[in-house]
């Protein structure tokens, strides 16, 4: 059960609440968008935030000079890009960006957080294509990528990956031209890749595959949901088989590069004991879209979502409609277990100059809303966020979102959509002042037996300061932060744990008792934000590790 259920009516969601005419009303206060950066000097094409609160952004090394030129460094020609930085690491305490290296191309490539913390980046274009990057977060400002080389089998170019807990390793699928799956670090002595037929059946000759950047979800049974173009399957990595073959999504068009929809796993509970699993899949492109665009023909996009449960023995998608249609948006799960739509286009694909009409509107999906109530439109940005563009949850409770660049190069002017180097938040109406009363406050953590971690079925203390009498709903949430690219959240992950007991100290603090899933396909080991929602109001968030 939650930590605690009282008399009083939970919070749906944030609400102003007014009596009118004898009625109560239900006001919606607005969500806000702050500009942080005016330049980032590099396009966010890669986006993902590490646990000493850092954002690490970089994009291809092969579009020349970025926007951020080093010190005491000459170019040797006029588009020499040597001498700029493609990869930028962003303070989220200081607002400011530091310079990062990047030896080789890291266009269109993956990545998955390991249980230490390090980002393992793999594959991209050219040189990079088989080179596999580590990015591990430390306590001074020198921290910076490492490389090694060839420890990929093939090139994996618009590849996916997702971190394999048992392992420790990372699964890496897919990529341009290529139809198999590998392990990074190798699971076995062999450095051969497995074939997956999955990959040939959703290909698509015509659309530059329309099956690539494939979706990964770790279901809580072990296996992996993977999804291509419209169709899915339940795999068995560890026996090299398809457990399940699930319906084809339905809609006229695709769903995966250069498609590009979206997707989430909904946020996992333990009031079911974590057997139940649902994944969604929202927007894409219009069947024929590649091919149009190519003629400067862009093709209005899906607005289509599907809901499937993939666990049980019954699957069917369950069907949607955004309030608009959606190629390349962005999908986060938020503290308060909703989902954010954002960035993209109504129109075209994925790829250079092939999308038209920006989605300046993000959308907000309450997923327990009956149908008809599901769906609110946010606040409209300004600023256009297309191909190359990305979004994150920060531990604040602002959504950072950056990039943008439908072009092969950084142009400033003269082009429909130039290249984009703001960095802004999109602040949540939940984080308006005027709920500090109902927000948990000073979180804290306490680790019983490792003062470093806790381990998989342990419990830990949670320790806040609330101003207002407890709320009809309290709930503790971990977040597992995602590596986002073309519209991918890639390992994100939502878990709403158990709270054993809640009791209250002598000096006003509020001490709970919190009970990590004892599998760790249910919360895999790494490091996790941890947030205390008390009636739909979330407390900013601390970072906690399971062991």
């Amino acid at each position: 059960m939650d930590c605690i259920r009282a008399s009083c009516r939970s919070l749906e969601c944030v609400v102003l609440v007014l009596l009118l005419f004898g009625r109560v009303v239900c006001v919606r206060s607005q969500w806000k968008w702050n500009t942080l950066l005016n330049n980032t000097g590099v396009v966010a094409m890669h986006m993902a935030v590490t646990h000493d609160n850092k954002v690490i952004i970089f994009d291809q090394t092969d579009a020349g000079p970025s926007h951020y030129r080093l010190r005491n460094c000459k170019t040797r020609w006029s588009g020499d890009s040597s001498c700029y930085a493609h990869s930028v690491e962003y303070s989220i305490m200081r607002n400011k960006v530091r310079a990062l290296h990047l030896e080789t191309d890291t266009w269109c490539s993956s990545g998955s957080f390991l249980s230490n913390g390090s980002l393992l980046q793999a594959g991209g274009n050219g040189l990079g294509s088989r080179r596999v990057r580590y990015y591990m977060p430390c306590a001074n400002s020198r921290c910076d990528w490492l490389e090694f080389k060839n420890q990929l089998s093939v090139r994996r170019w618009y590849s996916s990956s997702l971190y394999l807990p048992q392992e420790n390793s990372v699964i890496v699928v897919g990529g341009r031209s290529e139809f198999s799956y590998e392990f990074v670090p190798k699971s076995s002595g062999s450095s051969e890749p497995y074939e997956l037929p999955f990959l040939h059946r959703t290909y698509e000759r015509h659309s530059k595959g329309n099956n690539l950047y494939p979706f990964l979800h770790l279901s809580t049974d072990g296996h992996l949901f993977i999804f291509a173009n419209r169709d899915s399957i339940l795999f068995d990595y560890k026996q090299r088989k398809v457990v399940k073959t699930f319906p084809t999504i339905p809609g006229n068009g695709g769903r995966s590069y250069p498609s590009s929809g979206s997707s989430v796993i909904l946020p996992l509970d333990h009031k079911d004991n974590f057997t139940k699993v649902e994944v969604m899949v929202c927007g894409g492109a219009a069947r024929g879209s590649y091919r149009a665009a190519q003629r400067g023909i862009y093709l209005t996009a899906l607005r289509s979502c599907g809901r499937m449960v993939i666990t049980g023995n019954h699957q069917r998608w369950q069907m949607e409609e955004m309030p608009g249609p959606r190629v390349m948006g962005d999908m986060l799960t938020l503290p308060t277990g909703d989902i954010l739509i954002i960035n993209g286009a109504k129109r075209g694909c994925a790829g250079w100059e092939s999308a038209s009409h920006p989605a300046f509107k993000p959308y907000l999906y309450r997923p327990n809303r009956n149908a008809s109530q599901r769906f609110e439109v946010l606040r409209s940005t300004k600023i256009a966020r297309l191909y190359h563009s990305s979004a994150v949850l920060l531990p604040d409770g602002r959504i950072l979102v950056a990039g943008g660049n439908p072009n092969n190069e950084y142009i400033s002017y003269g082009v429909a959509h130039p290249t984009e180097l703001r960095l802004q938040a999109l602040v949540p109406d939940y984080m308006n002042t005027q709920f500090d009363h109902l927000r948990p406050e000073n979180l804290t953590i306490t680790y019983p037996q490792d003062p470093t971690g806790v381990a998989n079925g342990n419990t830990f203390g949670v320790t806040f300061r609330l101003e207002a009498r407890l709320m009809s709903n309290i709930s503790v949430v971990a977040y597992a932060p995602p590596f986002t690219t073309h519209s991918l959240s890639m390992n994100q992950r939502m878990v709403r744990l158990e709270c054993l007991s809640m009791d209250t100290d002598g000096v006003g603090n509020v001490v709970a008792t919190v009970v990590v899933p004892p599998s760790i396909y249910v919360a895999p080991p790494g490091y996790y934000m941890l947030t205390v929602v008390n009636g739909g109001i979330p407390s900013r968030s601390v970072w906690f590790r399971i062991m």
